[in-house]
């Protein structure tokens, strides 16, 4: 911990948040003269670079400014009243729930655009990306930093039409139908959301995010606690993706963008649980108790059926897309992120929130390597990739094979890479729920949570086998280029961060635990 004034916190957070929109402004004006570079189009990227890495080295200075031995506590706090009348504040802070989702944010938009800056997708217009790409940026990181339920919807809707605008104009095949199903499946549960987070405010008599946490429920009826789980619930379980309300997102991934699919898999899958977290659980927890049941039930499904798709895909013949694959692999990831949360205890919730970030992580660095093998195949089918005699990699490209083979390691939950800890803990909160919830519909959720995972190792490995293994001398002949400057310098911090999370995951669960438990308490812990 470094020693910042609070004053300095709260101005480093408040520049987190609002930075991206300015420099989405300042995206769509003419560069100035001298700063062209060899044309407008490089300028207005290198913008994007420049913007997106002052935002993280603001994070980082932020999360070493945090004060570590009090991560239960909201820090860099600001709270300014901005519509009285409703009692609606502009409330922002941050503790050790939300501190690594921001930083994650913060590392996976600036990989992104450093990565574009080389890789642009083919589309319109750079400006319009980088300034679509900033306002994105803005909403997600709002989304982990806002106190009041008003300005989490606000941030949470802010991410919606710029991801549709990044599939449906920079996407591949099928690009408009993934762009609509995507933003039909997300405003409807968004709609659903709000009303229940207007019940919340206008019963509780204030949407101010820190309050309704300390009263833990106590100003709200049993019946309202289920009509908000049940609306507000819905909303983000869309957005998570929880099965079977995840059908937008196979299409969404298979058609967007390389830089797309990062995000939407690193970042925005994570504002879905990270609201049954920060809202559901801390101030609707009756009605979390009646619903945590059904919602092991449809995570246990969820990490069933998703493996099961995968594996599907993997078979010869069927041409299955390994974007849609990997989609389909969150399915299953974000399911035990989810019963994590079912449980209701702090080991499962700490679970789902290492999960979290081990799949923004991991997903994001499969999402990057799947783009590479399109960009030099011109294909991301899987039968294509293989062939009679698989793509080789390890022969044809060895580092790229290499890196491929790793994070599909480290997403089957390989002991000693960050995908292993979450999903172990999520297991252990099913095998000791909290008190008043069927023990042995949570044990049997466990099992199938347990034999999810011997599924999802099959499948990797099966994806691992067909596209790194092989003779490069029995295939057609191809000069395939192996990990660019780039390509390694966009990939290498999510290598180091997975490694260093498998390895030392007490560094990101001593940020979660002191304000789970804290949560979990009702604030008084």
């Amino acid at each position: 911990m470094i020693d910042i004034s609070p004053s300095v916190m709260q101005f480093l957070l408040a520049f987190i948040v609002a930075a991206p929109l300015l420099g989405a402004v300042a995206a769509l004006l003419p560069a100035p003269p001298g700063l062209k570079g060899r044309s407008p189009e490089q300028a207005v990227l290198r913008h994007g670079v420049t913007v997106t890495g002052v935002i993280l080295a603001a994070a980082v200075a932020l999360t070493l400014g945090f004060d570590h031995d009090a991560p239960s506590r909201f820090q860099a706090t600001t709270d300014i009243s901005w519509i009285q009348a409703l009692n609606i504040r502009i409330h922002l802070g941050v503790d050790g729930i939300s501190l690594p989702l921001l930083l994650m944010t913060a590392l996976l938009f600036f990989l992104c655009a450093v990565y574009s800056y080389f890789k642009l997708p083919e589309g319109p217009s750079p400006k319009a990306f980088v300034a679509l790409l900033l306002v994105l940026e803005s909403g997600t990181l709002a989304t982990f930093a806002v106190l009041d339920l008003m300005l989490f919807f606000l941030a949470f809707e802010t991410v919606l039409i710029p991801m549709y605008f990044l599939i449906a104009r920079w996407g591949g095949a099928q690009r408009q139908a993934a762009a609509w199903k995507f933003i039909l499946y997300t405003l409807l549960g968004s709609v659903v959301m709000l009303l229940g987070l207007l019940l919340i405010g206008l019963n509780s008599g204030t949407f101010d995010m820190v309050a309704l946490a300390s009263d833990n429920g106590r100003g709200l009826s049993h019946t309202t606690q289920i009509l908000a789980v049940l609306a507000i619930g819905t909303g983000l379980a869309v957005k998570t993706p929880m099965w079977p309300l995840h059908s937008w997102l196979p299409d969404a991934h298979t058609a967007a963008p390389t830089v797309g699919s990062v995000l939407l898999a690193g970042v925005l899958l994570k504002m879905g649980t990270y609201g049954f977290v920060r809202i559901l659980l801390p101030v609707t927890p009756d009605g979390m108790h009646t619903f945590a049941p059904y919602l092991g039930a449809f995570a246990a499904v969820g990490i069933v059926y998703g493996s099961l798709a995968c594996l599907a895909l993997t078979r010869k013949g069927v041409k299955g897309d390994l974007k849609r694959l990997i989609a389909y692999s969150s399915v299953g990831h974000m399911g035990f992120v989810l019963l994590g949360i079912a449980t209701m205890t702090p080991t499962g919730v700490n679970g789902a929130l290492f999960a979290n970030i081990a799949h923004g992580l991991i997903t994001g660095l499969l999402f990057f390597l799947v783009g590479a093998l399109k960009d030099r195949y011109g294909s991301s089918d899987l039968d294509t990739l293989a062939g009679a005699t698989g793509a080789a990699l390890y022969g044809r490209a060895p580092r790229l094979g290499a890196l491929l083979a790793f994070a599909a390691v480290a997403s089957l939950g390989l002991p000693g890479l960050a995908g292993f800890w979450g999903e172990m803990l999520a297991l252990f909160g099913a095998f000791d729920p909290a008190a008043g919830l069927s023990r042995p519909a949570f044990l049997t959720y466990m099992a199938v949570g347990a034999f999810g995972t011997l599924l999802t190792a099959a499948y990797l490995l099966i994806v691992v086998r067909r596209v790194c293994m092989g003779d490069p001398e029995a295939g057609p002949e191809l000069t395939l280029a192996d990990v660019q400057r780039y390509e390694f310098a966009a990939w290498t911090p999510l290598v180091a961060l997975t490694v260093l999370a498998g390895l030392w995951p007490a560094t990101l669960l001593g940020l979660t635990d002191p304000a789970v438990q804290k949560l979990l308490a009702g604030g008084n812990a």
